[in-house]
């Protein structure tokens, strides 16, 4: 104990909700980590499409602003409060909030915490937890994915895209179709896409049936709205849509009530039985409603390790971003320019400040 645990730290601060500027690098004051909690140095935060929705008011999983952001990111153990017997300081981890991760130092319980696996970078730690439980949970535990399997993933060059083709990797002959923009056609191929579908010029659902009429047994739906509808169409009799996001929300910077309302009018909606006549599966999930499932969350990180340390997946990079340019990686991950994880740093990376410097 003593002074030093008091001291200012910087944190990215939700000061309203709006546009890019709404986010400001603010110092706050940390205390020491309360029973059960340990306190961590932040090294690398992820960002994600939920960031952005929260930003415009749109997630309903955060705090009302100010209010710092974050889900996910990954540091050392600098302190343990009291009862904390599973981790020591220098201890390398990844956490998982609801919200608060995106300063130099946080205090979370115990339980929000896993060990980073040898090896893995503090980058690669802060893109793995949010976007693989994620990909993981939706493909295996309600997609019961299984190999000669066929999968369609939308916006499949961004985080939860990335990590659910990896993912169908590890399964044998799971054919993938992947929507994304044609520059980012060859790097999806590269990484097991077998046919991806330019969404911005074609109709992805005549594109699918042209290869596989009969259609896909699992699609992945970040999208809400009429892209719902379109996905349960596309499915194989026995097939499971699961849908996890609202991402045809975010239409530009600012919230946008014409794409609400047309995202709501369009929602998809099926009664009981309706599905028992088309033998097809509607799941919704949503990790920021999973917190209290420690248990089923700790298994699942722990398979994810395990698949990390065989080298079975391994989290894509698309850029890292110091704090201070937040607005740049939001504008990056929101025009759709990543492929891969877009990563936060509390300081600008070494290579930055040495050219500073020269």
């Amino acid at each position: 104990a003593g002074g030093g645990e008091a001291a200012e730290h910087r944190a990215l601060v939700l000061t309203g909700f709006g546009g890019y500027e709404k986010l400001k690098v603010q110092a706050r004051r940390g205390a020491g980590p309360r029973p059960g909690e340990v306190s961590v140095s932040v090294r690398a935060c992820g960002l994600n499409f939920a960031d952005l929705m929260a930003r415009q008011g749109l997630y309903d999983r955060l705090p009302p602003p100010p209010v710092c952001p974050g889900m996910e990111c990954a540091g050392t153990v600098r302190a343990v409060g009291e009862g904390v017997r599973d981790r020591q300081v220098g201890d390398k981890v990844m956490v998982l909030a609801r919200s608060g991760l995106w300063q130099e130092v946080v205090n979370v319980p115990t339980s929000q915490t896993f060990p980073m696996p040898e090896g893995m970078s503090f980058e690669e730690a802060a893109a793995l937890l949010v976007n693989y439980i994620t990909a993981y949970m939706i493909l295996f535990d309600f997609g019961n994915l299984r190999p000669n399997q066929s999968v369609l993933i939308h916006m499949a060059a961004g985080g939860v895209g990335t990590a659910a083709i990896q993912l169908c990797k590890t399964v044998e002959n799971v054919t993938i179709f992947g929507t994304a923009s044609a520059s980012k056609h060859d790097s999806l191929k590269e990484s097991g896409v077998a046919h991806p579908i330019d969404y911005r010029t074609m109709d992805y659902a005549e594109e699918v049936r042209k290869i596989s009429p009969k259609g896909v047994d699992i699609v992945l739906d970040p999208l809400g709205g009429s892209d719902t509808t379109k996905a349960f169409n596309l499915l194989k009799p026995m097939g499971k849509l699961i849908t996890y996001g609202v991402a045809n929300l975010l239409t530009g910077q600012k919230k946008n009530l014409m794409a609400m309302a047309k995202t709501w009018w369009n929602q998809f909606s099926i009664n009981a039985l309706q599905l028992l006549h088309q033998n097809k599966a509607v799941c919704g999930y949503h990790l920021g409603y999973m917190d209290e499932e420690v248990e089923l969350l700790r298994s699942v990180v722990a398979k994810l390790v395990n698949l990390y340390s065989q080298g079975k997946i391994k989290p894509k990079i698309d850029s890292v971003w110091p704090f201070d340019q937040v607005a740049e990686a939001m504008r990056h991950m929101q025009e759709k320019k990543n492929v891969g994880k877009v990563i936060l740093v509390p300081e600008a990376p070494k290579e930055e400040s040495r050219k500073a410097e020269n």
